[in-house]
């Protein structure tokens, strides 16, 4: 599943509708004094947590939301309609920036609903004013604006796992045979330009856009990737038995993660040397032992042994089930 990850739009609350100057109309009492209600209060802005992480691309050609004006007052001292609220369905994992003020709010669960803007008061009718010295008030005030501001919606990827390693490591591939997404491979790197996301027993997968040296400081899709795994639960580092080097590989992804975030570089980790049938027995064996001196937890797959995915599978589902 592919997915726009930011976007920017401009967000207005409503406005409050106007209070009124109206009088009141009897029989037998033709001028009974003042009955212009006030106006409806503006429609305030919400963000709404969903699970549908492609939710952003909807929005892709969206400039401007806004919630409904408050009504006008009317005759008879009724108060104007209120306007409707309005509620911005964002994935959850979404950070919302307000470009103004630098304030975040951060959206984690589904169905979570916080207010990022409030519909302007509404006028006051002319009944407001009565008093004992103004029992004939011809005065009424303009309903006040509503809030507004623009805003980044930020999609921070919220999974039991992300996929990373150097671009062509195998990660679109392993993603693939482990649940049923349908991510883009190619023999050529960068393939992956957004993440994906697939599906086992119930855990969630992220497939991160390939690393390179330098992405902690913008190189490559850079800050792209790395923003992604902040809020994965375990990384599964993905390493190609194609690299002779593997310890050399190895340690460029995880000085990346401390360039970016010394969080990052602290989470759980996996090692999976990818792309087993492209080496010998010898070769796999001796790049294991390397592995294991770099983490307690290495793992080997081929995408073409179905064997070495089952078990591979079984694995990680009772790891991340504990975690």
């Amino acid at each position: 599943m592919a997915f726009i990850d930011e976007i920017k739009v401009h967000v207005r609350a409503g406005r409050g509708g106007d209070g009124v100057v109206r009088w009141r109309h009897e029989k037998g009492k033709e001028f009974a004094g003042a009955s212009g209600g006030n106006g409806g209060k503006g429609g305030d802005v919400y963000v709404l947590g969903s699970r549908d992480l492609s939710i952003l691309a909807r929005y892709r050609n969206i400039k401007e939301f806004k919630a409904e004006n408050g009504g006008e007052g009317m005759k008879d001292s009724c108060h104007g309609k209120n306007g409707l609220d309005l509620d911005i369905a964002v994935p959850v994992g979404s950070i919302i920036k307000n470009e103004e003020s630098g304030y975040l709010i951060e959206i984690v669960r589904d169905g979570e609903r916080k207010l990022i803007l409030s519909g302007g008061r509404g006028g006051l009718g002319n009944e407001h004013f009565k008093s004992s010295l103004n029992t004939t008030p011809k005065q009424s005030t303009s309903g006040d604006p509503g809030e507004e501001a623009d805003f980044t919606i930020e999609l921070q990827l919220i999974a039991e796992a992300g996929l990373i390693g150097l671009p062509n490591a195998g990660k679109s591939s392993l993603l693939n045979v482990l649940t049923k997404a349908k991510a883009k491979v190619g023999s050529y790197a960068f393939t992956t330009l957004e993440p994906n996301l697939g599906e086992m027993y119930g855990l969630i997968l992220a497939d991160i856009p390939g690393l390179i040296e330098g992405a902690s400081g913008g190189k490559g899709l850079g800050h792209k990737f790395l923003r992604h795994i902040r809020r994965t639960k375990t990384l599964l580092h993905c390493i190609s038995l194609e690299e002779e080097d593997i310890k050399s590989v190895y340690k460029i992804v995880r000085g990346e993660l401390k360039a970016y975030s010394g969080e990052l570089w602290k989470k759980p980790e996996i090692i999976i040397l990818t792309k087993t049938d492209l080496v010998d027995e010898i070769t796999l064996k001796k790049r294991i032992k390397i592995a294991e001196k770099l983490s307690d937890k290495v793992y080997t797959v081929s995408i073409l042994d179905d064997d070495s995915v089952k078990d591979f599978k079984d694995a990680l589902t009772t790891i991340l089930s504990k975690i």
